[in-house]
């Protein structure tokens, strides 16, 4: 089978209406596959005001607002019409990308046809509980992903640590890796800017200990604006740069009151923003891959990350930067200050980053779930002669 011969049906909770890494993956997963000649549908939720630019063409599905966090959409179901576009669009594979009703339908509507179907896991769901006093739910929502991803014929982690975790879970016991790929034109030490630094207010001098994300709790704020606290009860030369922005900025803002806020930034001005910094801080465990860190590594920054998935598998401790147990505020602070007193320690684990950070292509990722789409055809296919297809 050739890539051309992909009819691929995507559903997904967010495509494109709130930016994420995950959306962004998709939409370059997109992009490849229409450039090989693949045939591609997307079934999402849709707004009026969308974040970016789709790539393919985007077949809207009812939804209605999250409830605490009303800039996301829940899909309900799909209706009838839907239905219909996918009978004609007559897809050979369907990838869901969000455990949630659209999801589900979707596994259900593939087994009705006798279509294989993958998921890409994209965040650590059954952590959520914990960031809102809620730790006990859980176990319940592990449970509820296992039913899910149990009914997939494969799942594919952006990184070998998720997976490795997924297998653990017993989530799937067919666990692949789709990993994600990083702009290197983008996200480079050449686009560091210290002219935009000073415009800012920092000097040419004091290290930028810097956070790039969208500013909800479950990113890890509260561990983040504490471990600062250390260091400035400790007297630590430092400046704390923000790059983002969401429904927790006024209560990072008041936790920071002496941080640079600026905002949401994307394209170059994001690269110059990660290159400007002198090292990242992510003490996120919900993450499943980590864009963030892969894209600082390329810009030449140490990372001081949680030991959780995906940073586990980006960040090699102690040469591109340090790995600390999550929730460890002073243990964060500790690898903190180490970089922001040793200037040769910051230019060594940056450069060992930039150095490690080449493997990673958008492309070369994008082949390999390719290669996967076809695998589980072909093995559907040995089990069970799927339906006639339409002519492309």
């Amino acid at each position: 089978m050739q890539t051309s011969e992909l009819r691929v049906a995507l559903f997904t909770g967010n495509y494109n209406y709130v930016r994420d890494g995950a959306n962004q993956a998709l939409n370059r997963l997109v992009g490849y596959l229409l450039a090989q000649g693949a045939a591609v549908r997307i079934y999402s939720p849709r707004t009026e005001t969308p974040a970016f630019p789709s790539v393919g063409k985007v077949i809207g599905v009812p939804s209605v607002p999250l409830p605490g966090r009303s800039e996301y959409h829940m899909p309900l179901f799909i209706p009838p019409s839907v239905k219909r576009d996918i009978r004609d669009f007559a897809p050979n594979v369907f990838h869901v990308a969000s455990p949630e009703i659209l999801g589900h339908r979707a596994i259900t509507l593939a087994r009705k046809q006798g279509r294989p179907v993958v998921a890409s896991v994209h965040t650590r769901f059954e952590t959520y509980p914990r960031y809102y006093g809620l730790t006990f739910l859980e176990p319940v929502v592990a449970a509820v992903l296992r039913r899910f991803y149990r009914r997939c014929d494969a799942i594919f982690a952006p990184s070998e640590s998720m997976a490795q975790l997924l297998r653990d879970q017993r989530m799937n016991y067919d666990v692949g890796i789709w990993s994600r790929g990083v702009e290197r034109d983008i996200f480079s030490p050449e686009v560091r800017d210290l002219a935009w630094r000073r415009e800012l207010g920092i000097a040419d001098d004091e290290p930028v200990i810097g956070f790039v994300g969208r500013l909800v709790m479950e990113k890890g704020l509260d561990v983040f604006s504490d471990a600062i606290d250390k260091l400035e009860h400790r007297g630590v030369r430092h400046r704390v740069l923000i790059v983002g922005e969401g429904p927790a900025d006024e209560w990072f803002k008041a936790r920071l009151p002496n941080a640079v806020f600026v905002g949401f930034q994307k394209g170059a001005d994001l690269g110059r923003a990660v290159a400007s910094c002198d090292m990242l801080f992510n003490p996120s465990v919900t993450e499943t891959f980590g864009n963030v860190t892969l894209e600082a590594m390329a810009a030449g920054l140490p990372v001081v990350a949680a030991i959780a998935t995906g940073s586990q598998s980006l960040v090699n401790d102690g040469v591109t930067g340090r790995l600390v147990r999550p929730g460890a505020i002073s243990a964060f602070a500790d690898a903190l200050q180490h970089y922001c007193e040793d200037k040769d320690a910051r230019a060594a684990a940056g450069a060992a980053g930039r150095a490690a950070s080449e493997r990673y292509g958008w492309d070369a990722v994008n082949q390999e779930l390719v290669e996967a789409y076809i695998r589980v055809i072909r093995q559907r296919h040995d089990h069970r002669e799927p339906p006639t297809q339409r002519p492309r």
